[in-house]
């Protein structure tokens, strides 16, 4: 069976909208190697919105420069976007999932393969943990409070979604790396 990762880029106080306005201070190489591994999978996942940011981000990205390397990575992978809206995807290796969100993610894991990941794509992510889908949430929780935008979980959960701490480790920049699992029986 395949495992299946999320990444969030999160403030302290939850934002995880925007991580381009508040991110990059503190990046660093820590960070950008737990990331590269989190996302270093055959197959990623993307809500339209996310894919439309990095589709605008790495392609070119990948003909030179210091990010050169991670966007041949996320070149090379398989990318599945889902979307309610028929989408033209240009940026190579991508194709819009058909079917229900659930019915394919189950499918994927099922299937043969390695490691499946998204990064960001909050309403992907929150079907996915809702449904038991979800295999480890990589949070990288930034010491900085933004105060407004999306959380990863507004007030929609009927009832909670209970996770086991995996690990958490401390980068130099004060960023934490914080992996959760399902909580398991007896946990």
């Amino acid at each position: 069976m395949r495992t299946l990762t999320a990444g969030f880029f999160s403030a302290a106080d939850g934002v995880v909208a925007d991580p381009q306005d508040w991110h990059f201070p503190y990046f660093c190489d820590e960070l950008g190697a737990a990331v590269t591994e989190q996302l270093g999978a055959d197959t990623m996942l993307f809500g339209r919105t996310t894919y439309d940011g990095f589709a605008a981000a790495w392609p070119a990205r990948e003909a030179g420069g210091q990010d050169m390397e991670f966007a041949k990575i996320l070149g090379d992978a398989r990318k599945i976007v889902f979307s309610h809206e028929k989408l033209d995807l240009a940026w190579r290796n991508s194709e819009q999932a058909e079917g229900d969100l659930l019915d394919v993610v189950r499918d994927l894991k099922a299937g043969e393969g390695g490691p499946v990941a998204v990064s960001g794509s909050v309403s992907v992510v929150r079907q996915l943990l809702r449904a038991g889908l979800l295999d480890e949430l990589h949070l990288f929780v930034h010491p900085i409070a933004v105060g407004r935008g999306m959380r990863l979980w507004e007030d929609d959960l009927d009832e909670p979604i209970k996770l086991r701490l995996i690990k958490c480790d401390v980068f130099k920049s004060g960023t934490l790396h914080v992996v959760y699992g399902p909580e398991q029986d007896g946990q």
